[in-house]
């Protein structure tokens, strides 16, 4: 998606929004890693939003946050606030990582590139089997491995190694964690910066509060 000109308060949603998307992946990752599932439902949003490469409009990639990214925007709300205290230690450190991860990727064209063609060849199987299908996620997962999983820093998943070390659940991971590498790619399109998880927290908990309730002026 295009850098483009809007106003202060749309751009706080639209961060906020793909902040949200962050740690969305984030918690879904550390639910996987500890419990071996997670409902579909949660991840879809995510998982579509790998296949909105080109959208018109920045509320076709996740659709209506308040109720596709709603655990996410509780998350954030949480870091944003005055008790960040209230969030896992490694679900802070995955969405972290992934904005580490992404800032590295923006670095490498080549990697972006191939990222691209991946993506568009598994919307073929996900239009074919269905975005959740084994096959689906097994290409996306084998997308992120090829790339991503070969930059000098990667991220540490830890949980249950009786989940961990089965394909089933290392592939959802894995593409639960290409879809963090887009929220954070789109986080960096609409003007975010590592430094507002400091200096914006007001404003992310403010957006928070009005994209769950759907009270967004835009």
């Amino acid at each position: 998606m295009k850098e483009r000109n809007y106003s202060a308060m749309t751009r706080n949603y639209e961060q906020a929004t793909a902040l949200a998307a962050v740690f969305q992946v984030a918690t879904l990752v550390e639910q996987l890693a500890r419990s071996g599932d997670i409902p579909e439902e949660t991840s879809r949003p995510l998982l579509e939003s790998l296949f909105v490469q080109d959208p018109k409009h920045f509320h076709d990639i996740y659709g209506d946050a308040s109720t596709r990214l709603t655990i996410g925007l509780k998350q954030l709300r949480n870091v944003a606030g005055s008790n960040p205290q209230g969030i896992s230690p490694d679900i802070t450190r995955y969405a972290l990582s992934l904005l580490h991860l992404e800032k590295k990727l923006s670095k490498s064209p080549d990697m972006l590139a191939t990222l691209g063609r991946g993506i568009h060849d598994a919307e073929r199987q996900a239009e074919h089997f269905g975005i959740a299908h084994e096959n689906t996620v097994a290409s996306l997962a084998g997308i992120y491995k090829q790339t991503l999983s070969n930059l000098s820093f990667r991220i540490r998943v830890t949980g249950n190694p009786a989940y961990l070390q089965t394909n089933h659940t290392a592939n959802r991971v894995r593409t639960l964690l290409l879809a963090g590498i887009r929220a954070a790619m789109l986080w960096r399109q609409v003007g975010g910066k590592r430094w507002h998880l400091l200096v914006n927290r007001k404003r992310y908990l403010k957006a928070c509060d009005q994209l769950l309730t759907g009270d967004v002026n835009r």
